[in-house]
């Protein structure tokens, strides 16, 4: 089933649910300054020109992770680790007018009756735009704050991932780094089709030796069909996608065991390979 997309005053729609979804509660001071345990991404909003359509529509844009790091092949958000010392010193800046933060509507009230939890959505948002900057270059003076999403938990590797949600308006081109192989637009429309999910089930090398024999598991997945091929978001990123659509349009994935099987291999160069 397809929904329509509500985007009309979507904006603050938006920023007004992540506000009521968070009210604080999903920052923790310890793992917000622990470097080697967590990470915040930019979970970007934007639109993009779809060639099927000759239009824009409102797209989730993702990063798909090159050759030369852990998890490559893989779509998630622009982001990465806290560096407590210098996430620190930006978050200082990030609340200043003209930068993302000080247009949040929320902060003051914020400041007033959890400055805490201010301080460390400050450090979380530094931490993406710095991120985001280096991986696409992107300019954090067009990206508009939305608010926070629920922190995701990464079990493979033992982190912990706060999203911001943010939303760009004029930026289309974006210079990417040697982590990142290409920018992936997914239109929102296809995310809210049932049809385009299935279940992923994955055979993954053993990581050590001792005989171990290969595992499978089966995820739930999304599959985004494109010109010359398709993309499959799965894992975390496709997690705090569903939180995101749940939250924001009511929109639930049909259960797994209903879903059509896709199927596909993580070797253990998955594992282990760049950062």
């Amino acid at each position: 089933m397809v929904r329509q997309i509500p985007y009309n005053g979507s904006i603050k729609r938006i920023m007004a649910l992540l506000h009521e979804r968070s009210r604080g509660r999903f920052f923790s001071r310890a793992d917000v300054v622990r470097s080697e345990g967590a990470s915040a991404v930019l979970f970007l909003l934007g639109e993009h020109y779809e060639e099927c359509t000759f239009r824009t529509a409102p797209c989730i844009i993702l990063t798909k992770r090159s050759m030369k790091v852990r998890q490559p092949g893989d779509l998630c958000f622009p982001g990465g680790r806290i560096a407590p010392r210098l996430d620190f010193l930006l978050s200082k800046f990030v609340t200043l007018p003209l930068f993302p933060l000080a247009r949040w509507p929320y902060l003051p009230a914020w400041r007033n009756s959890k400055a805490e939890d201010a301080e460390h959505l400050a450090m979380l948002v530094a931490t993406s735009l710095r991120e985001s900057l280096e991986e696409i270059g992107l300019n954090p003076f067009g990206v508009t704050f939305l608010g926070p999403l629920p922190p995701e938990k990464l079990e493979l590797f033992g982190r912990i991932i706060y999203p911001m949600v943010g939303w760009i308006g004029r930026q289309r081109r974006f210079l990417l780094n040697w982590e990142v192989e290409r920018m992936v637009y997914i239109p929102i429309q296809r995310l809210l089709n049932q049809d385009n999910y299935a279940c992923y089930r994955l055979s993954m090398e053993p990581q050590g030796g001792g005989g171990a024999r290969e595992e499978t598991r089966d995820f739930p997945c999304f599959r985004h069909r494109i010109r010359d091929g398709e993309e499959v978001l799965w894992g975390v990123t496709y997690r705090i996608v569903m939180v995101f659509l749940q939250l924001v349009y009511g929109f639930k994935v049909p259960d797994l065991d209903t879903l059509p099987i896709i199927r596909g291999c993580l070797d253990r160069r998955y594992f282990i390979r760049g950062r």
